[in-house]
């Protein structure tokens, strides 16, 4: 069990000379706010719905949620928008209303990360991020196994932005501005992860 404070890079953790064995379980307090961010097929779904029993808000979620009310045929790209609107309102929504919260952070869009942590220091609560360090060929095979895959053009948008995370991460040695903390997980790291729990402190 972590209780992350700072950053922790769990990259090849369990490994030779990597940084002992992956956690079985992540503890925050109870008011806290955690983004889980990584390339499009890295698994944040799959992380949030299986280790996660507060609040999500999750754009996956809200995408098959219109997906199921729309014809088959329909591309998605005709309904992103809306799809991106009602995400927005739902995490306003979320956010504001407080309690213990899981952000689904698709990484290439900073100011939805950066307008979480302000809002959430308005309320005295703290945000966490956890980073799912995907290779892009492991994002794309996320990709298909879900049959849904992003265009090369946001694929490469999302890669550029996740590069620049790690980059910032590992050039600091500190989580991002306004996060108290940082989990930088690989594929195996994230797998051996069985629950997120908020907690009173």
């Amino acid at each position: 069990m972590l209780r992350p404070r700072g950053l922790h890079d769990l990259r090849r953790a369990g490994r030779p000379g990597g940084p002992g064995q992956p956690p079985a379980a992540l503890h925050y307090r109870a008011d806290d706010v955690l983004v889980v961010s990584g390339m499009p097929g890295s698994g944040k779904s799959t992380l949030m719905r299986r280790c996660i029993t507060a609040r999500l808000v999750d754009s996956q979620q809200v995408r098959e949620e219109f997906a199921a009310r729309l014809p088959a045929w329909l591309p998605y790209f005709v309904y992103r928008p809306l799809v991106r609107a009602a995400h927005y309102r739902r995490l306003r929504r979320a956010v504001l209303g407080g309690g213990p919260l899981a952000v689904h952070d698709c990484g290439a869009l900073p100011w939805v990360r950066r307008w979480v942590t302000r809002a959430a220091a308005r309320q005295g609560r703290r945000v966490h991020l956890i980073l799912l360090d995907a290779s892009a060929g492991e994002a794309r095979e996320g990709q298909c196994a879900r049959g849904q895959r992003v265009s090369a053009y946001a694929f490469a948008r999302h890669r550029e932005s996740a590069r620049r995370l790690r980059r910032r991460l590992a050039g600091t040695g500190e989580p991002p501005a306004g996060c108290a903390s940082a989990v930088v997980l690989d594929r195996a790291g994230a797998r051996a992860l069985r629950e997120i729990v908020f907690v009173a402190s």
